[in-house]
């Protein structure tokens, strides 16, 4: 093997390795919290916020390095990197003809082999972006968890422990 092989073999470990050291377990269906403060209306025509929430966070983190894992439920005394999210608030006010007011709150703490190492808040607003008139309610609350799933995924390739995320 000429030395150049062996550099770019070495080089491609490199490259690798950080995508297999950070791999994470988080659900895949994120709860509501039990305190969460969430409309009837929201919970019964924006059902899959926490489904999104979870397959946007495991999409960015991808783009980041870090593998995430969408299981059933999460243990975080397991060994690994186990990260625990709920959703604390969805809110849906406005609507189309007078401008949508909306936004999600979240909260979530990552556990190493049953540790505790850091936790986070976050939250993000919308309006609705381009062309809101045509967006309903659900369309753009999942503007607000996709954002927070783009925030979640940054702060698990650096995770600091107190963390606010997004529009705190």
């Amino acid at each position: 093997m000429s030395k150049y092989s062996r550099a770019t073999c070495l080089l491609l470990v490199f490259i690798a390795a950080p995508s297999f050291a950070q791999s994470v377990q988080t659900a895949s269906a994120v709860p509501y919290a039990e305190d969460a403060e969430i409309q009837r209306k929201v919970r019964e025509e924006c059902s899959q916020l926490g489904s999104q929430l979870a397959q946007f966070t495991q999409e960015f983190a991808r783009e980041s390095g870090v593998q995430v894992q969408l299981v059933d439920s999460v243990d975080t005394g397991a060994e690994g990197r186990v990260l625990q999210m709920e959703i604390v608030e969805a809110v849906s006010m406005g609507n189309a003809f007078i401008g949508h007011q909306k936004y999600s709150r979240v909260r979530g703490a990552l556990y190493e082999n049953g540790e505790k190492i850091a936790e986070f808040r976050g939250r993000r607003n919308s309006m609705g972006g381009a062309f809101a008139g045509y967006k309903g309610s659900c369309s753009v609350l999942g503007r607000t968890v996709k954002a927070l799933g783009k925030d979640i995924a940054q702060w698990l390739a650096n995770p600091e422990d107190e963390a606010e995320l997004g529009d705190y």
